[in-house]
């Protein structure tokens, strides 16, 4: 991989699972001009690296993310400041592989959008969630006004940005924004047995089940169904459905390996 040298994104890779962590802990991990950038080019070189399945996105020193550093320089025009966001948020939601948030300590303002931003969220339950925007005089960002109401309904997305209240790792369980509680022992331990078995998925299939869902919202049921046809012709070009097939019919487990059968 080319990933960006940078101190504030920390890049490991383990296998097929690419781990990006943030890391300003001294700051509980808010992003400033420089790491929003690191982070951006981080998600566009996993995104052009085909060996990577599976991204891991965490932070650094017992917090996930404050949001953006609301106390470091910033230069430009608000709304061309805002677009650079915005770039991170599009790169985030359109990267075709798997992408899991490990949570503890804090998620809040674009912090915790940028964990709803991810496909799983596993939480400890003391963790702290909070839209904080409005405690800012600030309005939703990073995707929020967009992911919020479509994981727990228009009416506790206002109660979430109405109010900026802090909820808990297992409330947020409660409401359906975080997949899995687990105790911060467990945390990683969970999260590798995790990443690991996506990992070792079909990554053409998967990519393809990310986007049609993500996409499922704005078609329509017969444009759903369109699309999931010329998946399953896609996949049928690949070497992993016939793998799926033969281990199946000897009772064995298949290997996925994403290659193609047509040049």
């Amino acid at each position: 991989m080319n990933t960006v040298d940078s101190d504030t994104v920390l890049v490991e890779r383990r296998g097929h699972v690419l781990t990006l962590t943030l890391n300003r802990p001294h700051r509980k991990n808010a992003i400033d001009v420089a790491t929003w950038d690191a982070l951006y080019e981080a998600i566009r070189d996993a995104e052009r690296d085909e060996s990577v399945r599976v991204v891991v996105l965490t932070g650094a020193g017992g917090d996930f993310c404050a949001g953006a550093d609301l106390v470091a320089g910033r230069g430009g025009h608000p709304l061309a400041r805002m677009h650079r966001v915005n770039d991170v948020a599009l790169a985030l939601h359109e990267l075709s592989k798997p992408v899991i948030a490990k949570v503890r300590g804090v998620a809040v303002g674009a912090g915790w959008n940028l964990a709803l931003g991810c496909d799983l969220v596993v939480s400890t339950p003391e963790a702290r969630y909070s839209q904080i925007f409005a405690k800012r005089g600030l309005s939703l960002d990073f995707g929020g006004s967009w992911l919020l109401p479509r994981v727990v309904g228009l009416q506790q997305a206002k109660r979430l940005a109405l109010l900026g209240e802090i909820i808990s790792g297992e409330q947020a369980l409660e409401l359906g924004l975080v997949t899995w509680v687990k105790d911060d022992g467990e945390l990683d331990g969970f999260v590798d047995e995790l990443a690991d078995e996506i990992a070792a998925g079909p990554p053409v299939a998967l990519s393809q089940s990310k986007a049609m869902l993500n996409a499922a919202g704005q078609q329509t049921f017969r444009e759903a169904l369109e699309s999931e046809a010329r998946a399953q012709s896609v996949n049928f070009a690949t070497a992993d459905a016939p793998a799926a097939f033969k281990a199946f019919a000897n009772k064995t487990e298949p290997e996925f390996t994403g290659e193609w059968l047509v040049d």
